[in-house]
């Protein structure tokens, strides 16, 4: 057996599941899942099923669905299970919950309402995937899912375009081509990327090489199955001082020192203080 019952303080406990290999979920996570007096998860079939698989027993125990439909009343009733001194083990259908999963308001309101909320990690597609791309890890930010309309797609990419870290994306098959396309138009197609599907699965795949790259890759041969989308942060080129010194130049004909400097770092993509420090130099003489 993997599992063991242990005394669980009353709170509510938040657990990984695998995203795709059953044994990788963690033995504290097991122990939890056999202790909690509620189980709640986002999809009741799949957790009985990864129950079943790793012989944890319900012992009379309902595994209670909630997910973003639940509404509140299924909220309430767990927070109900929590005003009783219960424990609550909640887990979504894959990897962490809360990461582009329900929870977000189950936590809130319980930490709220003073009670214990913690964790007991595990998989992630999230993380996974930065380790396979072979693209910066020191720094990454999490977009989730883009919009499914063109233009507020686009939009959103425009908006991330300048974050100063790898950019991680969930994406469905049946989309993943025009979001490809929109990315290599809005981010650029010489940006590098990485198309990670099926993690930890037996068709595991990882596709590394430009935006433009993935472009044609996957129009050659579309991937199947559930994706993350890696895309490099943007690097800038190198800027002469010259070049700045002109563009304040005329900046600073119509607008203050400081405004001066916000529209020259912004329209070059650097630091802001140096050019400002330009700027008041310029300004004085």
């Amino acid at each position: 057996m993997n599992h063991q019952k242990v005394r669980l303080s009353p709170g509510l406990y938040f657990v990984a599941t695998p995203i795709g290999t059953a044994r990788d979920i963690t033995l504290r996570a097991l122990d939890i899942l056999a202790s909690a007096d509620v189980i709640a998860a986002e999809d009741t079939r799949s957790l009985r099923r990864l129950l079943e698989i790793h012989g944890v027993p319900l012992e009379g125990r309902k595994v209670v669905s909630y997910h973003d439909h639940s509404g509140a009343g299924a909220r309430a009733r767990l927070l109900g299970s929590l005003e009783d001194g219960q424990t609550v083990a909640y887990a979504s259908e894959a990897g962490m919950p809360l990461i582009a999963d329900p929870g977000y308001d189950l936590s809130r309101a319980a930490s709220e309402a003073g009670h214990l909320v913690t964790a007991a990690p595990g998989a992630s597609a999230v993380l996974t995937a930065l380790t396979l791309a072979g693209l910066p890890t020191d720094a990454f930010f999490f977009a989730g899912f883009l919009p499914n309309a063109a233009g507020a797609r686009r939009s959103r990419l425009q908006d991330l375009r300048s974050i100063p870290g790898t950019l991680v994306f969930y994406e469905s098959p049946k989309r993943v081509a025009a979001s490809l396309a929109d990315m290599a138009n809005v981010l650029g197609g010489d940006r590098q990327a990485a198309l990670c599907r099926e993690l930890t699965k037996k068709f595991e795949e990882t596709r590394r090489g430009s935006l433009a790259d993935l472009v044609s890759s996957i129009a050659e041969k579309p991937p199947k199955g559930e994706i993350v989308l890696l895309v490099d942060r943007a690097h800038s080129e190198a800027v002469s001082e010259s070049d700045l010194e002109s563009a304040l130049k005329d900046a600073l004909e119509s607008h203050s020192v400081k405004d001066a400097a916000d529209i020259v770092s912004n329209m070059f993509g650097v630091a802001r203080r140096p050019v400002y420090q330009m700027a008041l130099k310029m300004g004085k003489e």
